[in-house]
């Protein structure tokens, strides 16, 4: 939920992108990496937790597109692309 999401450093220097209408995606100027993807309007923020150096102690409830795994991530439930139900 978007309540529980702060950036700590970088907010500024962050770039976006409107990928579909109404859709950002924020992204690192430097690398290109993506960080999260946003629709202002709904109460999440998608973080791409694969990008972490770090294991965050928290668990997300499934892993999808899993063609590049970061170890810490290894137990969820897998799936090659979307789960069958969304």
């Amino acid at each position: 939920m978007r309540e529980h999401f702060r950036w700590t450093a970088g907010e500024p220097n962050l770039l976006s992108y409107e990928s579909s209408p109404g859709k950002l995606r924020r992204f690192c100027p430097k690398c290109g990496t993506h960080l999260v993807a946003e629709r202002p309007e709904q109460p999440h923020v998608i973080l791409r937790v694969a990008m972490l150096d770090d294991d965050p102690e928290l668990r997300p409830m499934l892993h999808i597109w899993t063609s590049d795994d970061v170890p810490w991530l290894k137990d969820l439930p897998r799936y090659p692309e979307w789960p069958p139900v969304r």
